[in-house]
């Protein structure tokens, strides 16, 4: 078995169907075993899910580098995303180069703003993403949990590419 592929918006990459929230492997859902999720994540590749979700605050990025270890050997097939807390430009930044060294790579794909900050306006957090677009260390911009006002006011800024909305399928 093999999962189809859809396209990411418009930009002619190819995700996934199912993407792989990486989070409990770090913290949330008790104990974890470094052995069994690298043996995870590789499962996950041969599976063809490709699309990896993860966040500076997993695990206070220990997260990202479990991920690193199977980033090394096989990044050509894994798209990566994280997300950062803080809408803070300077937050945003930082927050990104710290990823790109615990996951060591020189680009992340996606990287999303987790959870609109109320206290900065999002013209600012995403002008402050779209100079790493410039940079070349992030691709593709995304934003979760936001309203559709917001998503209009960050896309005159610079597309947005993704949206992650939180949902319960229970």
């Amino acid at each position: 078995m093999t999962l189809p592929l859809r396209e990411l918006g418009k930009t002619g990459v190819k995700i996934s169907v199912i993407g792989l929230g990486c989070m409990g492997m770090s913290e949330f859902y008790g104990s974890s075993d470094e052995q069994e999720n690298i043996k995870v994540l590789n499962r996950a590749l041969e599976l063809g899910c490709n699309f990896w979700d993860t966040s500076d605050a997993y695990g206070c990025g220990a997260n990202e580098i479990l991920i690193s270890k199977i980033l090394k050997d096989r990044r050509d097939e894994v798209f990566i995303c994280v997300s950062n807390v803080s809408g803070k430009p300077e937050y945003a930044r930082q927050a990104c180069e710290n990823s790109l060294k615990r996951l060591e790579i020189d680009c992340i794909d996606l990287y999303y703003q987790h959870r609109v900050d109320p206290e900065t306006p999002i013209e600012d957090t995403v002008g402050a993403l779209a100079e790493l677009v410039k940079e070349g260390k992030i691709k593709y911009i995304g934003l979760s949990e936001c309203f559709a006002a917001t998503l209009r006011r960050a896309h005159k800024i610079h597309p947005i590419s993704a949206v992650q909305s939180e949902i319960g399928v229970a």
